[in-house]
């Protein structure tokens, strides 16, 4: 029964990744702490490969319909992933299973599940009314320059440490921060980059994990079985299902988890 019960999990997770296109990780890890009992520091770097695996789908969608720009991700990339690597070095020290790594992990997590909601509740009160066009057709030539250039490497260093530590960051909070970066491109663009550069800042900081000892790599499996069936159907119920009452939901039960784990 266990095993149909984390099938269901990845399902239901994934179907709610198709609906609205938030994060597995501000969802699953805290579903594998609360629900099933599972260690932070193994759910966090089981939910990493499982986001990883998830998003490679979708960015292969979005490169052949040439919605990614290869060089926003590279910029962000340049940024988040030595940020990952120094901060899997630094729970190698520590320790991922003990006692003082255990808490940072969870207050981390309860931080990051907070500015999520935060970010998806932004983005419900804001709706379509911000400056970004919603069409795809091809953004001004400057549209893909940063305020600055040293901003992607900065905010793509912040993201990559709050990922390892908590596998959440690349989906609402990631999204935030390029709409500020990149003020002139359109959102379907933004989100395309967004899940890009997600793609190998999760294998790395999964891997990274891996060799730490903290991925199940059999509940990864059945994570998995759920969630790829889940994100076909709901990315074919986005079209009839009111966005902006899921999104509304998912915040309020992410703020609840993340006061919980602050608690904890």
């Amino acid at each position: 029964m266990h095993d149909l019960a984390f099938i269901v999990a990845g399902f239901l997770v994934g179907m709610v990744i198709g609906l609205t296109g938030v994060g597995g990780g501000s969802l699953m890890t805290p579903i594998l702490i609360f629900v099933f009992g599972v260690k932070p520091y193994l759910a966090v770097g089981t939910d990493l490969l499982f986001a990883g695996f998830t998003k490679l789908g979708g960015t292969v969608r979005l490169a052949r319909a040439r919605l990614v720009n290869w060089r926003m991700v590279a910029h962000l990339s340049a940024g988040s992933i030595p940020a990952a690597v120094l901060t899997l070095w630094y729970l190698r020290e520590m320790g991922p299973a003990s006692a003082a790594a255990q808490s940072f992990m969870t207050n981390a997590l309860g931080v990051a599940l907070l500015l999520t909601a935060a970010a998806m509740l932004y983005k419900v009160i804001r709706g379509n009314k911000s400056g970004h066009a919603v069409g795809l057709n091809q953004p001004p030539a400057d549209a893909a320059l940063p305020r600055h250039w040293s901003l992607p490497l900065l905010f793509g260093a912040l993201i990559g440490s709050l990922v390892t530590l908590t596998s959440v960051g690349a989906g609402a909070i990631g999204v935030m921060v390029l709409m500020v970066l990149y003020p002139l491109l359109p959102l379907p663009r933004i989100v395309a980059a967004d899940i890009a550069y997600a793609v190998p800042l999760t294998l790395v900081a999964g891997l990274g994990h891996a060799s730490l000892g903290s991925v199940d790599w059999a509940l990864l499996a059945k994570l998995l079985i759920g969630s790829l069936p889940g994100i076909w159907i709901g990315s074919r119920l986005m079209q009839h299902t009111p966005e902006r009452v899921v999104r509304s939901l998912l915040s309020m039960l992410l703020t609840y988890a993340g006061l919980k784990l602050i608690a904890m």
